[in-house]
């Protein structure tokens, strides 16, 4: 028998036990007047004796996603650092609680991501969605051209702004970018081994430049590497490629976001930010909320005749050729590691999840998973126009290929939301994504249509976040 969150979460305070002693997984929040974390507080050492079942770890997840945290939890910086007070963990405030610009901006993950369609009207709310663009983030930003001093009818930032996107399928991202990892790191050990080699880099059929290695320098010659960091580990969370796992995304937003801090990045016991907190988010926890992120359910597809027609001319005209539509994993099985290591993603491994009946990933026919995300996880220079402004001439022009799985449900576009409709965000494409959007100019009327019908039945999943015990088929 199916039960809805709802429904799980009214019958688990009705028969939880006196506040503040409820145990994991119940649904019910912290003391009223005491830190907002549900009590007891989970720990990596009983996760891996197995002490919760699986239930009990998605849904310490969702809690700690959905949990509103406060300042006896450790939410928000400390004394502000006079000698760099943009940084993490000193930042200023406007009202002693927020700063909205270069962070502390929410009081829980969900705020951030509750929209799971769109398209609708009313849109769809759900768990783990897109956010909208009054939920966007300004990372970095500590100078903001309100004023228009310079007359160039832009509010000039020296930092960049982020729209929120969803978390849905991020398993599946998770598991193929590993295996890409794997894949490229296995060709840089093929290049030392034959010094003075080049070797071409190659994952999952796509091409990430090549690498060579110098027997008497002791070096590898990674100059013409492409679209990944030199260490050659895939980074497919992130519009700038940054992060390798859901977990480590998670560390940077709790810390960027909330001020959260979390005792795998800042140490056990220490309170790097001196807010009188320490253990802000323990790693127990961090881990729960990766195990919640990578079982939520894959995007879906509404197929029809003309959405059929739309997916070949996308295809023909190069969209493809970044937007790569699907991966296949070699196994059904993420891991899940602790501590992890970068260019090793099978280390450490103390927890997978089978995507096939936990996220609604289609087997194939190797053993694992079709992962259809339209993306080549690699990343791209895309122009001036898009650039941001950061001033890093090596990053600011970059983005890693968007996935389009979803994109029918989530306007706005683009990495900072200014496109409003997909046309718009389809001819603000130059750099590397120049030819693909010329050629989509260039088509008629009916052809444009087909191609944004196409887009449009990229669809989110049904059951979003709302069911954690067994995710429906689609």
């Amino acid at each position: 028998m199916k039960y809805s969150l709802v429904t799980l979460v009214l019958g688990a305070a009705l028969a939880a036990p006196a506040v503040g002693q409820n145990a994991p997984g119940t649904g019910v929040r912290g003391p009223i007047d005491g830190p907002a974390i549900p009590r007891p507080r989970m720990t990596q050492v009983d996760i891996e004796a197995g002490a919760f079942s699986e239930r009990d770890l998605r849904r310490r997840g969702l809690e700690m996603f959905t949990v509103s945290f406060n300042k006896q939890d450790g939410h928000g910086d400390g004394p502000v650092n006079a000698g760099n007070p943009a940084e993490f963990g000193g930042r200023p405030t406007t009202n002693g609680t927020w700063l909205r610009v270069n962070g502390i901006d929410s009081q829980t993950c969900q705020e951030c991501h509750g929209v799971l369609s769109n398209a609708t009207l009313p849109p769809t709310l759900g768990l783990a969605g897109v956010g909208g663009i009054s939920a966007s983030a300004f990372p970095g930003v500590t100078e903001f051209d309100i004023a228009d001093a310079d007359g160039d009818e832009i509010a000039n930032v020296n930092g960049r702004l982020i729209n929120p996107p969803f978390l849905f399928g991020a398993g599946g991202v998770e598991l193929a970018g590993k295996e890409m990892t794997v894949e490229l790191q296995a060709q840089k050990a093929m290049a030392q081994a034959n010094p003075n080699t080049v070797v071409p880099l190659v994952a999952k059929g796509i091409s990430f430049g090549t690498i060579s290695y110098d027997d008497i320098a002791d070096e590898f010659d990674t100059s013409n590497v492409e679209g990944v960091d030199d260490d050659l580990a895939i980074r497919p969370f992130g519009r700038k490629g940054e992060f390798t796992s859901v977990r480590q995304f998670d560390i940077g937003a709790l810390q960027f976001h909330m001020g959260m801090q979390a005792e795998e990045l800042v140490g056990t016991g220490v309170d790097a930010d001196g807010d009188g907190v320490v253990n802000e988010v323990t790693i127990g926890e961090l881990s729960t909320m990766h195990i919640f992120a990578v079982n939520l359910d894959r995007p879906r597809e509404s197929p029809s005749p003309v959405a059929a027609m739309g997916r070949q001319t996308f295809s023909l005209i190069g969209c493809a050729d970044c937007h790569t539509p699907a991966f296949d994993t070699m196994t059904r099985d993420l891991p899940v590691a602790f501590p992890e290591v970068f260019e090793d993603p099978f280390a450490n491994v103390f927890y997978t999840a089978d995507l096939t009946t936990s996220a609604n990933f289609k087997p194939n026919n190797q053993g694992g998973v079709t992962v259809a995300l339209f993306s080549d996880l690699k990343r791209h220079n895309m122009g001036p126009d898009l650039s941001e402004t950061t001033g890093n001439p090596d990053v600011d022009p970059f983005f890693i290929t968007p996935r389009l799985w979803g994109v029918g449900d989530t306007a706005p576009y683009l990495h900072d939301g200014r496109a409003l409709t997909l046309r718009d965000a389809i001819l603000a494409h130059g750099g590397e994504g120049q030819t693909a959007r010329d050629a989509f100019d260039g088509l008629s009327e009916d052809d444009k249509r087909s191609v944004l019908i196409f887009l449009d039945s990229l669809r989110t999943p049904k059951n979003a976040a709302n069911d954690i015990d067994k995710p429906r088929r689609q």
